[in-house]
């Protein structure tokens, strides 16, 4: 990843809180030649003593099979939104600005380890059923269905883990931009919907002065 120095991300509670609110990663492997992609929601583990991302795939999914102990690619990406000049003010003086995109992705990599084990499986499926489901009026929970149909579901996907070796971040918030045209980029992307975004670019300035 390109990654000029007043774009990078490395404060690891940034880089982690982007991978939780954002866990569909894709996984990017290599076989015979090729490269694949798989998108996965995934949850991200620092209790041990290495930090870990855990998933699932369905057992009829080939990467398993063609990726256990490889190094792998994951990529999270957060809020992104095409950027106009004419949201700065020195644009309109000069004239001197062009389009960009703002985004904030993170990139891990890592050693794939397959976990064909129910017991990991089940674990896998019930924390992320609970963190997604927390939002809900009634969250679902595996209990709501009968034990033979759930042992049937896990019988169908296999868990892997990804020990990460090396996590880069990188973003993209108008950090080379002026002051008063970071402020106006952020102020018309508020308006439009992109809070996220918009609040990760004022963060990025507060953190900056």
């Amino acid at each position: 990843m390109y990654l000029p120095a007043h774009f990078e991300e490395n404060r690891p509670e940034e880089l982690h809180r982007l991978i939780r609110e954002h866990p569909l990663g894709i996984l990017v492997t290599g076989h015979d030649s090729l490269l694949d992609a798989n998108h996965l929601p995934f949850e991200l583990e620092l209790s041990g003593e290495k930090p870990l991302l855990r998933a699932h795939v369905a057992r009829n999914n080939p990467v398993w099979r063609e990726a256990d102990g490889e190094e792998v690619l994951v990529i999270f990406r957060g809020e992104h939104a095409y950027v106009s000049p004419s949201w700065y003010p020195s644009k309109h003086e000069a004239h001197r600005q062009v389009p960009t995109w703002n985004y904030q992705v993170v990139h891990v990599r890592g050693r794939l380890k397959v976990m064909d084990e129910e017991r990991f499986v089940r674990g896998v499926v019930g924390r992320l059923t609970r963190t997604h489901e927390a939002g809900e009026d009634k969250p679902w929970k595996m209990s709501d269905s009968t034990p033979e149909f759930i042992s049937g579901m896990l019988a169908n996907i296999v868990g892997i883990e990804v020990e990460i070796g090396e996590i880069i971040g990188k973003s993209k918030l108008s950090q080379n931009k002026e002051d008063r045209d970071r402020l106006g980029a952020a102020a018309e992307l508020e308006i439009r919907g992109s809070h996220e975004l918009a609040g990760a670019m004022l963060k990025s300035r507060d953190a900056q002065d």
